[in-house]
């Protein structure tokens, strides 16, 4: 997977940005930070946790995992995703599973304040993340 954050040369992105329409979702008060990503097919992000933010799909498919910041989650820090459904995901018991969904294009997930979240790209897939801070 890969990722475009922080201060960039945005006008070699002008083409991409001109057509991309935000999702129009706003929390009162925080102001947001755009994230560009790509991932092929068992890609993503093992589990870490910051501020709110949106995601959402513009192309593929990706499943999220979340655990309220509470309820840190069992893992590797060194391991992929796919390792850990592979391989932990199927023994955690029925009280310990994550909270998860699939995002497709037209889907937007709000993820909330310090809660745990890992990806993985069920196939190819872009994606637009929006970080808040107030």
């Amino acid at each position: 997977t890969r990722y475009w954050f922080g201060d960039h040369d945005f006008s070699i992105w002008d083409g991409l940005l001109a057509q991309y329409r935000p999702p129009p979702l706003h929390i009162p008060g925080y102001s947001g930070a755009a994230g560009f990503g790509l991932g092929g097919p068992g890609s993503g992000v093992p589990f870490h946790f910051h501020g709110p933010g949106f995601s959402e799909v513009l192309y593929g498919r990706k499943r999220w995992f979340l655990f309220p910041h509470e309820s840190k989650p069992v893992f590797h820090p060194n391991r992929t995703t796919l390792h850990w459904v592979l391989n932990s995901y199927p023994a955690l018991s029925e009280e310990h599973l994550p909270m998860e969904c699939i995002i497709k294009p037209g889907d937007t997930l709000y993820f909330p304040d310090k809660w745990w979240h890992a990806t993985i790209n069920l196939e190819t897939s872009v994606f637009m993340s929006w970080f808040l801070s107030p």
